[in-house]
């Protein structure tokens, strides 16, 4: 029977229903001023990040490392940076975090090591073919493995770099300073299961298994997506399973969906993936104003087994990948978004959201719109929700990791220590800088886009639909207009997004819901019924609408005034009805209808109100008697009783 664990919710699907925030330790908050955000700063703004709404908290690398690489290149599994505070201050922020009912995912980055991991100085050091050797992929030339890609075509000319101390060359996909683990050796297989099991034991909830295409190898082939790869996922997720309930595994693999879906199983490797080729092809249906980018590649996305779930996102700490990209389209992206070369990295983008939409307000609510409705759960890197900017002079990806703006005092209010000692420079250029954009100064303002954030969250919560319902689309001959259908059991959720900057008119055939009502979820207006006619909605320039599809009467009376042509005719009563009612025949109520009555409210009333009142009453027939006129003689009350 699996151990329960230190889990605070029981549904083993709670990762279908996730928002999940992305953030790096040393970016939020520093507490000690030593210029790196910690887990006692983390933990001090977990109530902020319980406000935001969301459920769970993606968590990069802390572990203790040279950080050559942001942290991914890990020289201790089962330790904190001590930059970042001690195990105890990861045990405190775990366990506010549970409290405030979000779910903590870490990353367990296997496919490789920094070089200066005690594996792998034991492994040069050791003699050739010996189990210690064997940790790691080695081979006496670098021409093993010819069929290949090399993935940092940036910075690495070769996947082998020689070692002097072992004579030998060592495989990496990535850095030269990231030697890949031997998967192919049981042994490694053995001490990955012992740091998940470290980590699941200590409470987390999720963990990310970072690069896994990689992670086997085999002479004549591509060296990805191998069945011996899913071997070893197979064999990591049983120990899950036998061992633990409500944890899960979160796959990064940079491959197409029909690939990816191996990653799944059937239900049986991974509960979670990216679905990378959706983020960029988002960003290309709104610079192109046509919906077949996102339409072509959702159609070609195969279904998931019951269990699983995609991972859907805008931006993260890397840049923002066009290897699922021809080479036409990678083309159009970098002359749409990345003018300026010095945004182009590893074929990528490294900006963040605002920038990328040159901080219009109305494109970056329409991107989000697409996030948090699209199938999957979708994850918020930080400083997007309140449009925090980049800064391209900074190399590498830092670009995009510098310091959470808080405030616009001192550093951004991040930390108080010295500015040259912070661990990257906050934003400070005119546009996004943290003299203007910040947390703070949004909290104060209603219609800020952290308010809206907040918003739209909520919202995608109320319904199940968003994360676990069907997807299918509606196309109408307006091209410039996406629109879909999220159904789960009962909701029925149909999103219309106008990704032309200018106005559009749509006709949508939504024939098989005549007789529903579409409520619009932000402002809960009705629209007017659905009936066997095309549906015709105007939206304007990046504009989108997400309506509840209701049964008639909840809105009976919204919808009523909706399909009249004309508003119905208002009298005004100065002191409302309440001096009629107070004592029937007294002097109170005869003193006041002669006050109310006056003549131009007597007028209005013989007029125009109560013709038209009792022309469409059943109960009056006498229809022809109106056209003769009205005459008001007497009035008089009907008690309630």
């Amino acid at each position: 029977m699996p151990k329960q664990t230190k889990s605070f919710n029981n549904d083993p699907l709670w990762f279908k229903d996730a928002v999940i925030y992305e953030l790096h330790v040393k970016t939020f908050f520093d507490s000690n001023i030593n210029g790196f955000g910690d887990f006692v700063g983390l933990t001090s703004k977990l109530n902020y990040l319980a406000d935001l709404g969301i459920t769970a908290i993606w968590l990069l690398p802390y572990y203790p490392s040279p950080l050559r690489d942001d942290g991914y290149d890990i020289s201790n599994y089962v330790d904190i940076n001590s930059s970042y505070g001690t195990m105890s201050d990861f045990n405190a922020f775990l366990h506010e975090a549970h409290r405030l009912g979000i779910f903590v995912i870490t990353e367990l980055v296997i496919n490789h090591t920094s070089d200066q991991h005690p594996w792998f100085q034991e492994a040069r050091a050791a003699p050739a073919n010996s189990p210690k050797r064997d940790f790691y992929v080695w081979s006496d030339n670098d021409k093993k493995f010819s069929e290949t890609r090399i993935i940092f075509k940036d910075t690495e000319v070769s996947n082998w770099t020689w070692d002097p101390i072992a004579q030998a060359y060592y495989w990496h996909r990535f850095f030269s300073h990231q030697p890949n683990l031997n998967f192919n050796n049981p042994q490694v297989v053995k001490a990955v299961l012992k740091i998940m099991r470290f980590w699941f034991d200590l409470g987390v909830d999720g963990l990310r298994l970072d690069a896994i295409p990689y992670l086997c190898v085999r002479e004549g082939t591509n060296n990805e997506n191998l069945p011996e790869t899913h071997e070893v996922i197979k064999h990591l997720r049983a120990e899950l399973d036998k061992n633990y309930r409500n944890k899960i595994f979160l796959a990064e693999a940079n491959q197409w969906p029909e690939d990816v879906r191996h990653y799944f199983g059937n239900g049986d490797e991974c509960h979670m993936a990216y679905h990378f080729p959706l983020m960029p092809r988002m960003f290309m249906a709104l610079a192109m104003e046509d919906r077949y980018p996102v339409v072509e590649i959702m159609e070609q996305t195969p279904d998931l087994p019951s269990n699983c779930q995609w991972a859907v996102f805008l931006r993260n700490h890397d840049e923002l990948t066009l290897e699922m990209v021809t080479e036409r389209e990678r083309d159009y992206m970098y002359e749409t978004f990345a003018h300026d070369k010095r945004a182009r990295l590893n074929l990528g983008i490294r900006r963040r959201l605002a920038p990328l939409m040159e901080n219009d307000r109305r494109r970056i609510e329409l991107m989000n719109s697409l996030l948090f409705s699209m199938p999957g759960s979708p994850i918020i890197y930080y400083g997007d929700e309140i449009g925090m900017g980049d800064n391209l002079h900074l190399g590498d990806r830092n670009g995009v990791r510098t310091p959470m703006q808080w405030t616009p005092d001192r550093n951004a209010g991040f930390s108080t220590a010295d500015p040259e000692s912070l661990y990257l420079p906050p934003i400070m250029d005119p546009v996004y800088g943290f003299q203007s954009i910040n947390v703070e100064a949004q909290l104060r303002n209603s219609n800020s886009l952290l308010n809206w954030m907040k918003r739209i969250i909520a919202i995608r919560k109320r319904f199940q639909a968003f994360g676990r319902g069907a997807l299918s689309f509606i196309k109408p001959g307006n091209r410039k207009i996406l629109a879909y259908l999220r159904a789960f059991q009962d909701e029925k959720i149909l999103c219309v997004v106008n990704l032309s900057r200018f106005a559009q008119a749509v006709r949508l055939n939504l024939s098989i819901f005549k007789g529903l009502a579409p409520v619009e979820l932000f402002g809960k207006t009705a629209f007017p019924l659905i009936n066997g006619q095309p549906y015709q909605l105007t939206l304007p320039g990046y504009g989108f609408f997400w309506f509840h599809l209701e049964k008639a009467p909840t809105h009976s009376i919204q919808h009523e005034e909706m399909a009249s042509l004309e508003e119905k005719p208002v009298l005004v009563i100065p002191d409302g009805w309440k001096n009629l009612q107070e004592a029937p025949g007294s002097d109170i109520s005869a003193k006041a209808f002669p006050q109310i009555m006056q003549s131009s409210s007597r007028a209005r009333l013989v007029k125009d109100i109560l013709p038209e009142f009792f022309s469409t009453r059943r109960w009056f027939s006498g229809g022809k008697e109106i056209q003769k006129g009205i005459t008001l003689t007497d009035f008089g009350f009907l008690s309630d009783s």
